[in-house]
């Protein structure tokens, strides 16, 4: 990543936690790697629901079979 770009994400993610840059920089990546979890985590939960939308309606509702009686056969 760019140092600009960095800079950028570091300041999208909140004010510099301190006057150090090298641990304002920590504090960004620690930053990062939560809401990059919260991301994950929204997007696996999402495709859960996605996947089971309409579950309990039977997909292949199995078929009733009506036997008949025939008389005369054994």
């Amino acid at each position: 990543m760019g140092r600009k770009t960095w800079r950028i994400v570091a300041k999208a993610l909140g004010e510099k936690a301190s006057p150090h840059n090298g641990e304002a920089d920590l504090v960004a990546v620690v930053r990062l790697v939560i809401l990059a979890g919260y991301m994950i985590t929204n997007t696996v939960i999402c495709a859960g629901v996605i996947r089971h939308w309409n579950d309990n309606e039977p997909r292949n509702a199995p078929q009733t079979l009506l036997l008949q009686p025939q008389h005369g056969r054994l």
